[in-house]
């Protein structure tokens, strides 16, 4: 049947035409699986150089963090924060004094939790160093400032992972620094735990007692031991720079936020990226994709050559 061979030949033409897509496709789905891609994540943002400016785009960056995490259904839970200078505004509600906080200079220091399945993948290539360039609010002259921030994403440590051993830890009370309400400034809820063999130590006072920080602090310090091992590792097996990111390797610049020019740099593949306030409000999908893309890609032809 004339009809019905046309037909056929449409068909072949249209399964031909996905051949390539599916091969791709296909290629990807038998790459090695990062193990932690589907854990919870510790994010912390930490102001770098650049005095007031660096403090103000570290909150800016958290915050852009946050957005995009409630944006992909991921649940966010405070861990710490320390401000540069707080400001503190009262208003009363009954007999009760309610206090709320204001980082004006913006973060030395915040540290929080996102979860949900999938956060490690979509977040891994964002520890290391993040440049701003803009005017800042201050700046008579109209100069334009360097500042900069890093990042540290760590994936959750379970504790079959991670063993820390009661003895190798030093564990302090005191009272949390800042405003806050009934709990903060007026008992002795912030817990400190310090890992004695290496010296890391964590800080917790965002939660109601000092059972929950303890809980939280030494969370945070197995993230940080887990990502350590993982690092060692990487760097031993040679793997790829742009794999090694999400390590925690925070030695070298991996973003520019250029304000003037409206233009986000990922030096890392090259790519920029325009509309920074949108950017900055949460939007971090296109960043985060082209980042997973390139990696895939390296991963294949990394493959590629091992078959050759």
């Amino acid at each position: 049947d004339p009809e019905m061979l046309e037909l056929m030949k449409m068909e072949i033409a249209e399964a031909e035409e996905k051949i390539p897509v599916l091969e791709e496709e296909l290629k990807i789905a038998l790459l090695p699986k990062d193990p932690n891609d589907e854990k919870n994540i510790i994010l912390e943002v930490r102001a770098g150089a650049g005095g007031d400016e660096a403090g103000l785009f570290a909150m800016e960056l958290a915050e852009a963090y946050k957005n995009f995490a409630h944006n992909e259904g991921f649940g966010v839970e405070m861990t710490s924060e320390s401000c540069k200078i707080p400001f503190v505004l009262s208003t009363f509600a009954s007999i009760e004094i309610l206090c709320k906080k204001i980082c004006i200079s913006g973060y030395k220091e915040v540290i929080f939790e996102v979860k949900g399945e999938g956060a490690y993948s979509r977040f891994k290539y964002e520890s290391g160093v993040h440049r701003v360039q803009r005017i800042p609010a201050t700046e008579k002259n109209g100069r334009v400032h360097t500042s900069t921030v890093t990042v540290a994403v760590m994936p959750e440590a379970e504790d079959v992972e991670i063993e820390i051993r009661e003895e190798d830890l030093e564990i302090m009370a005191c009272r949390a620094s800042g405003a806050g309400g009934q709990h903060v400034n007026k008992t002795n809820s912030a817990i400190r735990v310090v890992h004695i063999p290496t010296g890391l130590a964590v800080e917790c006072q965002d939660q109601r007692s000092q059972l929950q920080n303890k809980v939280k602090a030494i969370s945070v310090l197995k993230a940080r031991l887990f990502a350590m091992e993982e690092a060692k590792k990487a760097a031993e097996e040679g793997a790829a720079r742009l794999a090694q990111v999400g390590s925690g390797d925070r030695s070298e610049k991996i973003r520019t936020y250029n304000y003037p020019q409206d233009r986000i740099t990922d030096h890392r593949i090259g790519a920029n990226f325009s509309n920074i306030p949108v950017v900055m409000s949460g939007d971090l999908g296109d960043i985060f994709d082209a980042l997973a893309i390139a990696d895939q890609t390296m991963k294949l032809e990394e493959a590629s050559k091992g078959v050759e």
